[in-house]
Parts: structure tokens; C-alpha cells; sequence
């Protein structure tokens, strides 16, 4: 049996945050980037927020979220026994509020009412997701915690907020949604509804990213990707992902490898790999692409697919993303010798099931390869 479940109410526009004015008499644990707090975009969320309320705000947020950070954000939030939970930020800060959340519910014997998600980039769709994924700096690996219980009650998709992010973080969490998007279409778990959101959502980064990344002030242009990025949220968390999350993860643990640019470096031979060896993954990834116009409609699949992988490198040339991990910084032969861990632990990761090949240790080797 086929399911489909979109359990968060979604507002977007740049009146999304009066949403905010509905919540009344609660006590609210804030969890923002760290960057944040005394700054005009907080103090304008907060300004949404009466005055019933009482609101302690956690900011102490990392990229690729470490477990001490989440027991410190735990303790707090025991201290508080808060009543509703906003999280503010990229998809760290909302994967942190995750995990808070589900270790302070279990330590306290109590759920919050509601949580509200309020993304400050494009890229994560973790507003809409049941999934938080944490690292563990000791193990040098990260992991997911996968709980519907997570999943965001409201998501507040306010495109003034990511019209401020650094070149950088717009393009690396864009092809992070690209990823989303051509991962979820091919997952073992899709369906014709997920597959409507993945081709919309890789269609507008397609068409859309590019200018986002280079010209950042288009309210309109911000709106369409941070939409998309939502979209293809709801595909991935009903479709799955596969194994360029898998890989991926264990980067931004080896590597610190910020993930949406893990993503779009094992991208295009991920897509080779799975069109090689997947008659249905071929057809769907050469019908996206000439849907979306990046291959001709009379061109053969195997083409097309070598259009669509040439294309997602063009973009990230065009937005000055390093291609591989030794454009990174990541010396080749400290890579090499991560190898094997770097498999072990991708083939443990939770995404890794969701693929619609399942890969030989060889195979997985030789896309890490390919990334180095």
C-alpha cells in the first residue's frame, strides 16, 4: 500500500510570520542559529510574538549538529518545560530543535503542543520532515533519528529570510534540493504524488537557483526555490532518499563537508550509477530532464542523463562550488585511507535503504572515488 502524508500546515509569503501572533499564553523554546539572536531578523520574528508569552531563546547551534550541543540544548529545555517550540534557521538549527525536542518529551514525560519551523535557508525541507540527523564527534559519524512525532505542526516559509545568506549557503542549500528532488523521484518508496513534487522541485532549481545565487533580491525569484525546497521535503520524507545522503553524511562528518555541497559533489555520479544500473531509474531521470528542458524531447534516455549530470556540474560552476573534495580542501590521500569507514558507515546510514539499486562495498568505493 501507496502512502502520502503532509501533517504540517504550511504559510509562505512575507506575511508567513503574523502566524506567529496566534500563540498566546505559552511558554516558547526558541532554538535559532547562532548567529542570530541581536539581530534585525530575530528581533523581527520575536516582534511577531506578544507579550503573554514567555520565550527563552537556545542558540547555541552547529552545523552538522554534535551531541554535546543537543544535550546542552536539553538541559535548557528542561529547565524551561516549554510549551511550544520555534525553531529558527537552516536545517541545523530546526534538526537541533528535533533532537531536543525528542530526548526533553522522554526526559520530562511531556510533549510539547505545537512546533513551529521557520527555515532561513532553501535547502533542508526539514521544516516538513519527521527526521533530525546529529553527529556524533567521538564516533566520527552522523546518524538520523526518523520520528513522525517530529515532524513540524507549521512551517513558515518567509522568503525575506533568505535573501540575506551568503552566496555560498544559498547555492549549497539549493543543490541540496536538487538532490532531495532527483533522489526522491528514483526512491524505492515513491509514488505518483511524490514524483509530481520531485520534478517540480527539480525543475525550479534547475531554472531558478542560478539567478537566486547570483542576484539574491528578487522577493519573487526567493519565494519560488523556498517553495521548492519545501516541495521536495514532502517528497524525500514520504519517498526516501538513497545513497547520496548516505555517502554524504559520513563527508560531513569526515570532512566537515557542508552537506548540501556533499551532496551536489557525489550528485552526478550517483545519478550515472543509479541510470546504470536501473532500467525504471534511467527512464525517470531522462524524462525529468527533458521535461525540464535540459535535454530535447527526441533524445535517447542515456543522453538525456549525461545532459542532466553535465548540467548540475554546469550549475555548480557557475555558482563557484568546488566540484570535488580536493577543490574542498580535503588532501586525496587522507581521503583514500577514510575509504572503507566511509562505506562501513554509509551503509548503516538510515537513507541508504530508500535507494533504487542496492550497491556492492565496490560500487560505493568507486563513487567516493569519483567525489575525491
Amino acid at each position: 500500500m501507496e502512502t502520502f502524508s503532509v501533517p504540517t500546515k504550511i504559510f509562505s509569503g512575507v506575511d508567513s510570520l503574523n502566524q506567529l501572533s496566534t500563540i498566546s499564553k505559552e511558554k516558547i523554546f526558541m532554538v535559532c542559529d547562532a548567529f542570530l539572536p541581536n539581530t534585525p531578523t530575530l528581533k523581527e520574528i520575536t516582534s511577531k510574538v506578544n507579550g503573554s508569552n514567555e520565550v527563552s531563546i537556545f542558540s547555541d547551534v552547529k552545523p552538522n549538529p554534535p551531541l554535546p550541543n543537543i544535550i546542552e540544548g536539553v538541559k535548557q529545555y528542561i529547565g524551561v518545560k516549554p510549551t511550544v517550540i520555534v525553531a529558527i534557521g537552516g536545517g541545523s538549527a530546526i534538526d537541533t530543535a528535533k533532537a531536543i525536542r525528542f530526548f526533553g518529551e522522554k526526559i520530562l514525560g511531556e510533549e510539547v503542543k505545537c512546533f513551529f519551523a521557520i527555515p532561513t535557508t532553501s535547502g533542508t525541507g526539514s521544516e516538513v520532515t519527521n527526521t533530525s540527523v546529529i553527529s556524533d564527534p567521538d564516533a566520527g559519524r552522523k546518524f538520523p533519528i526518523l520520528d513522525d512525532h517530529l515532524t513540524p505542526d507549521y512551517a513558515l516559509l518567509d522568503p525575506k529570510l533568505v535573501m540575506t545568506a551568503p552566496k555560498s549557503v544559498s547555492a549549497y542549500s539549493g543543490l541540496d534540493v536538487m538532490t532531495h528532488g532527483l533522489e526522491s523521484l528514483v526512491a524505492r518508496d515513491a509514488n505518483v504524488i511524490t514524483e509530481a513534487l520531485s520534478e517540480k522541485a527539480i525543475d525550479v532549481i534547475a531554472h531558478h537557483l542560478v539567478g537566486c545565487v547570483n542576484d539574491g533580491t528578487d522577493v519573487h525569484e526567493r519565494q519560488i526555490v523556498h517553495e521548492a525546497s519545501c516541495a521536495a521535503g514532502l517528497a524525500f520524507n514520504n519517498a526516501g532518499l538513497g545513497i547520496c545522503h548516505s555517502i554524504a553524511h559520513q563527508l560531513g562528518a569526515e570532512f566537515h563537508v557542508p552537506h548540501g555541497l556533499a551532496c551536489a559533489i557525489l550528485l552526478p555520479y550517483v545519478v550515472s550509477y543509479n541510470a546504470s544500473k536501473s532500467p525504471e531509474a534511467l527512464k525517470k531521470y531522462a524524462d525529468v530532464a527533458r521535461k525540464t528542458g535540459l535535454a530535447a524531447h527526441g533524445m535517447g534516455d542515456k543522453i538525456a542523463v549525461h545532459h542532466l549530470t553535465n548540467y548540475i556540474k554546469q550549475m555548480m560552476r557557475e555558482m563557484h562550488c568546488p566540484a570535488s573534495l580536493t577543490a574542498f580542501g580535503v588532501d586525496p590521500s587522507e581521503a583514500d585511507k577514510k575509504c572503507a569507514t566511509i562505506v562501513a558507515n554509509a551503509k548503516k546510514d538510515a537513507t541508504f535503504p530508500g535507494n533504487p539499486v542496492v550497491p556492492t562495498d565496490e560500487d560505493l568505493a568507486a563513487i567516493y572515488q569519483d567525489a575525491i
